[in-house]
């Protein structure tokens, strides 16, 4: 478990990730050492997994962003994993419950660029795309704090 220190940390990383121990520290109210202990015990647990960057694709080329959902053809459910995983517009992939079985988010150039990503699967997949128009709530840190 992570108690309200812990908590701290994770909203001070969350709201950013590079921000400088000095700086964490005084978040949290402990010295720069005992923050820096935190720090790597959250890490050995998991709890921390990455200290990563937010790229935008429009900045490198890629306007559009669709929304795909995929359902492999009896049997194929291993070879549409390992191809949409080869895919370099495949921003992230979600495994589903339900009629389907991927949730996928791909970054692109154009419909022409979502044509050529969707003939990937074409003969081993059933596919259903909608074009992103704009992202109502980005990706965040699940609750901190259970409300009770």
């Amino acid at each position: 478990m992570i108690d309200d220190t812990d908590r701290l940390l994770l909203q001070a990383l969350a709201a950013d990730a590079r921000a400088p121990l000095k700086d964490l520290a005084e978040a949290i109210g402990l010295s720069p050492p005992a923050t820096s202990e935190r720090l790597a015990r959250l890490r050995e647990r998991g709890v921390i997994r990455a200290f990563t960057i937010e790229i935008d694709p429009l900045a490198l080329g890629f306007p559009l962003q669709a929304i795909v959902r995929v359902r492999p053809m009896p049997g194929a459910l291993a070879t549409v994993q390992q191809r949409i995983a080869a895919m370099p517009e495949a921003l992230e992939c979600d495994k589903v419950t339900g009629d389907d079985c991927f949730v996928l988010r791909l970054a692109l150039r154009s419909i022409e660029h979502l044509d050529q990503a969707l003939d990937r699967l074409a003969d081993c997949a059933q596919t259903s795309s909608s074009i992103v128009k704009a992202q109502a709530l980005r990706r965040r840190v699940p609750p901190l704090k259970l409300e009770t």
